[in-house]
């Protein structure tokens, strides 16, 4: 089974620059979408039904904001819109979709580079989320948690962690926080499998950043360590280019 994280930077957008034909080819089963920026009658939907995907779509209340979305071949027995936070319901970034014998949550979390006041908000949320996932992971054991976590874990996972130890994304208690919310058991999936460095997620639009692999991995599948025999690769795929994001795969059995 193929399951695929990708940060859009706005769906319409990226429908415009071929996602569509784009996701035909790549055939995941599953798909978690984030920063959709669209509500749900804001798009065509018939043209990933005509591909053979149940569409789930969690918009934020403010528009062309945040999103997220799961589109599944594989219908699910239940869906959960948002984690029954308000502050967090309202900017529409958590989404479950959940199967016979595992969960899928696409989820965005925040991002503190805007300023201090969206940084504390960012703090906020990291500690509310993991209270979230470790009430819930008691009943659902068996969790894929994909998306835009806005955090490098490690040196590895950056271009240039000097010159970014003050940024937001790389900060100490972001990369503590990932390193706990790991060790509460889960796996990060591409690091299970792939050691090496120069594998991002995003690249910034200025100075030809992509072109010269200037990146951060800030894309994740955080599996449940109870899946972790049934995990059998995971890529990163830099060559779809519809978004600043780029598209992260996990396969399991």
């Amino acid at each position: 089974m193929k399951i695929i994280t990708y940060n859009v930077n706005g769906i319409r957008s990226a429908i415009t620059k071929g996602f569509v034909d784009w996701l035909k080819a790549a055939n995941p089963d599953m798909i978690c979408l984030q920063e959709v920026k669209a509500d749900e009658n804001q798009i065509e939907k018939q043209l990933f039904e005509d591909l053979g995907y149940h569409i789930y779509w969690y918009s934020a209340e403010k528009k062309g904001y945040s999103g997220v979305a799961i589109l599944t071949k594989i219908k699910p027995k239940h869906v959960e819109y948002g984690c029954g936070i308000e502050i967090y319901d309202r900017e529409g970034r958590v989404l479950r979709t959940d199967f016979e014998d595992f969960s899928l949550m696409s989820v965005y979390m925040p991002s503190g580079s805007s300023g201090q006041e969206r940084q504390d908000f960012k703090f906020q949320w990291l500690a509310d989320f993991q209270q979230y996932i470790d009430q819930l992971k008691v009943n659902f054991p068996n969790l894929i948690i994909s998306g835009d976590y806005n955090i490098c874990h490690q040196a590895i996972d950056i271009h240039n962690p000097k010159s970014n130890a003050n940024s937001s994304g790389f900060l100490p208690e972001e990369r503590a926080w990932m390193s706990g919310f790991l060790e509460s058991g889960f796996i990060d999936t591409f690091r299970h499998f792939n050691p090496e460095p120069h594998h991002y997620t995003w690249w910034s639009f200025r100075a030809g950043a992509r072109q010269k692999n200037l990146g951060w991995r800030i894309d994740y599948h955080c599996a449940s360590k109870a899946l972790e025999g049934r995990l059998k690769r995971a890529l990163i795929l830099p060559e779809a280019k519809h978004s600043d994001h780029c598209p992260a795969l996990v396969e399991i059995d």
